[in-house]
């Protein structure tokens, strides 16, 4: 898709169009299928626009200390402030301590949580993997989880 930015030639109104192609504004243009939101004016061409292209994702203002996580790593566009690579350390630091007594169950993780909730097996510390369905489902019938802040490889995934 992309996004163009629209000027209403009748009022000067600038707003947004997302269109497949530019010939496909040109398209719907012509048929009359592009009209102003403000006034409704069908006299409408694209304004002058800046890109906005951002940087590439493999290029940092400032070097990384060695061994930060890469959950931690700036991003192109920006640091986080101290605080918050602190509290992202700290919490890193207890997803992990939390993992070492916890068991993976992979994509069991669902029907794991139910056996376990309906008393079908023995009551024990999980993670693993569930879709975003899965766990609604789950929260629905009064099943507690919650999504780890930081991803989690598989066991066998692990260098």
């Amino acid at each position: 898709m992309i996004v163009y930015d629209l000027e209403c030639r009748t009022s000067g109104h600038r707003f947004e169009g997302w269109f497949s192609s530019s010939e496909d504004f040109a398209a719907q243009a012509a048929r009359g299928l592009v009209s102003c939101p403000h006034c409704g004016s069908q006299d409408v061409a694209k304004a002058v626009m800046a890109p906005n292209v951002g940087r590439k994702g493999n290029q940092l203002s400032a070097p990384v200390a060695p061994g930060t996580p890469a959950a931690l790593r700036p991003r192109a566009g920006g640091k986080l402030p101290p605080e918050a690579v602190q509290m992202m350390q700290a919490l890193a630091t207890i997803q992990a301590e939390a993992l070492k007594a916890s068991r993976w169950v992979g994509d069991s993780f669902a029907e794991q949580s139910r056996k376990m909730h309906y008393g079908e097996a023995e009551a024990a510390t999980i993670h693993g993997q569930a879709t975003l369905g899965e766990a609604k489902e789950l929260l629905e019938e009064g099943i507690a989880v919650m999504p780890l802040p930081f991803p989690v490889a598989p066991p066998d995934e692990l260098n």
